[in-house]
């Protein structure tokens, strides 16, 4: 089995960088240096969490427009993104910061009702919403940073969701294909990295199967508690959930996972034909996936290490280089998992010009045959058991949201592994990151502290390093995130950005974090500011003074 194969050829300690142990010594710092020339280093967002202006302008509700003010008891402190960090009206003095710190690239999405507030081009354009991403390239171009295009983030229009049920119906492939067709007129004249989805994985898995997203289905009493250890947990807290009755968890991850690649691939397929050649920009899919490491030696936790990866990553890497889903797949779901016409094949097949990889963590797994008489559903179908230690050691430290360890050999294992196992593509790194608790009781420049955001960083490069230097093709990584922002169902209690946003007062005021000041010497090649020695941060209330990038 092919990907079996390639895991093998990348497990176990094959020097000694690759040391399981938390006790593991310093990784070196890295430079920019280390990196060629035209290695992009950017930072990302999407509209969602960042932008707010919800309904202003035109713009149509989305499915999370809806989901969060209606039930807000799915989000962890029961907020919403309706006003976020603001970025629609700030966006300006946003530019300016990531142009401050020397980044090459910032990665945004559009929001889709921004554009179409009905869905569709036969509901009408919103000029504004066109004028508003128009000005946000055009302020990035004028300060020497490329755009970098994600055209869905998991914000469906609500129309869409209540006509026909969104991306469980085939129909959806056409509104959307609407949507970006008109994206690509407006906007990719300057725009040259286009991404078509956005971690479809977490969308299908957190919607149709956790219930956790919008719109909130699929959820039975297996997939809570305890039971989330037979889950690649990702954004995902545990602890007891609402039940949704609604949906069919062994069928409707399939279907929705189908039509989002034939979306892509369509969309992919417009692009090819229409545009590629005069615009001269590139297309890919964005795709997240934790790393998987045997819980042990035996065939059995291999194999099982390997079909979670398929049930990741595979699941929408496989069809876009080979046509169809991994053989695991095919295997375990049967006649449940959708199949391709000989021509949906040919469309869907080579419909990448790179990978977009988005990596936090990994896990231990072992095989987890099925219980008798379980109804199919994804964790079934998987059939995999997921673990963070080995004979009491963990595989790395916690971060602040406890499906989040912090393991980074595992983004050189993982890029290893899809470079042996689908056809040594270009790969950018777009979402790499880690988070803080929103701890509000600590005072502006205490929560500016965030060495472990740098080592975090830090050691991931130097591991992304090792594997460009054994011949993978990463060609950029994005930081996620550049702020602190709605963080989905986890809403403001973590915190991921390199900025800290002022939530408290309401000022939305931008704060530079130590992590910030460490990437803006990094690219500036400056010599990185050593833990020990980081300046301390200190307040405007007779503590001194915190330096402020922007003020309102």
């Amino acid at each position: 089995m092919a990907n079996q194969n390639n895991l093998l050829m990348i497990t176990g300690n094959d020097d000694t960088l690759l040391n399981h142990n938390t006790n593991t010594p310093t990784i070196p710092d890295v430079k920019r240096a280390d990196f060629p020339e035209d290695f992009v280093f950017g930072a990302a967002t999407s509209a969602y969490q960042v932008e707010g202006a919800w309904n202003v302008a035109g713009k149509g509700l989305s499915n999370w427009d809806v989901f969060t003010q209606c039930d807000p008891g799915k989000i962890a402190d029961g907020s919403n993104g309706c006003t976020a960090i603001n970025q629609y009206n700030f966006f300006k003095d946003d530019v300016a910061l990531l142009k401050k710190l020397g980044l090459q690239s910032y990665r945004f999405s559009i929001a889709w009702t921004r554009i179409l507030p009905g869905g569709r081009l036969a509901s009408g354009l919103c000029k504004a919403g066109i004028k508003y991403y128009n000005d946000l390239i055009d302020s990035l171009l004028a300060e020497g940073i490329e755009p970098c295009a994600t055209l869905f983030h998991w914000d469906v229009p609500d129309c869409l969701e209540l006509e026909y049920q969104g991306f469980l119906s085939r129909r959806i492939v056409q509104d959307f294909c609407e949507f970006v067709e008109v994206c690509f007129w407006e906007f990719g004249d300057r725009v040259k990295r286009w991404i078509t989805l956005n971690e479809p994985w977490s969308f299908t898995l957190q919607g149709f199967t956790l219930g956790l997203f919008p719109p909130s289905r699929g959820a039975t009493a297996i997939h809570f508690g305890n039971a989330l250890k037979n889950f690649p947990r990702h954004r995902t807290k545990p602890g007891p959930r609402p039940i949704s009755t609604a949906g069919n968890p062994g069928t409707e991850p399939y279907i929705v996972a189908h039509n989002l690649i034939l979306a892509h691939a369509h969309a992919v397929d417009i692009y090819r034909k229409r545009y590629q050649t005069v615009q001269g920009g590139q297309i890919g899919m964005t795709n997240v996936s934790t790393w998987c490491e045997p819980l042990t030696d035996t065939e059995v936790d291999k194999e099982a290490a390997s079909r979670a990866i398929d049930f990741m990553l595979g699941w929408f890497v496989a069809p876009i280089v080979t046509g169809d889903y991994p053989e695991s797949m095919r295997e375990n779901v049967g006649e449940r998992l959708p199949e391709f016409t000989e021509e949906e094949e040919k469309l869907v097949k080579g419909s990448y010009d790179f990978l977009g990889i988005n990596y936090y963590t990994a896990h231990y797994a072992s095989n987890l045959p099925p219980p008798p008489g379980q109804p199919h559903n994804y964790q079934t179908d998987q059939r995999v058991k997921f673990s963070t230690e080995r004979n009491g050691m963990p595989i790395g430290p916690p971060a602040d949201s406890d499906w989040l360890l912090i393991v980074p050999w595992g983004i050189y294992k993982l890029v290893t592994y899809v470079k042996n196992t689908y056809e040594d593509p270009i790969i950018y790194i777009t979402e790499n990151g880690v988070c803080e608790k929103n701890d509000k009781t600590l005072s502006v420049p205490k929560s500016l502290y965030d060495e472990t955001r740098i080592r975090y960083h830090n050691d991931h490069l130097s591991y992304l390093k090792k594997a460009m230097d054994k011949g993978v093709r990463v060609k950029g990584y994005y930081i996620w995130s550049l702020f602190d922002n709605y963080e989905w169902s986890e809403g403001y209690t973590v915190r991921f950005g390199i900025f800290f946003i002022d939530f408290v007062n309401g000022s939305l005021t931008r704060f530079p974090k130590r992590s910030a000041i460490w990437w803006m010497n990094f690219l500036a090649q400056k010599p990185v500011i050593p833990l020990k020695k980081q300046a301390k941060a200190t307040d405007q209330n007779g503590q001194g003074s915190v330096k402020r990038l922007r003020s309102n």
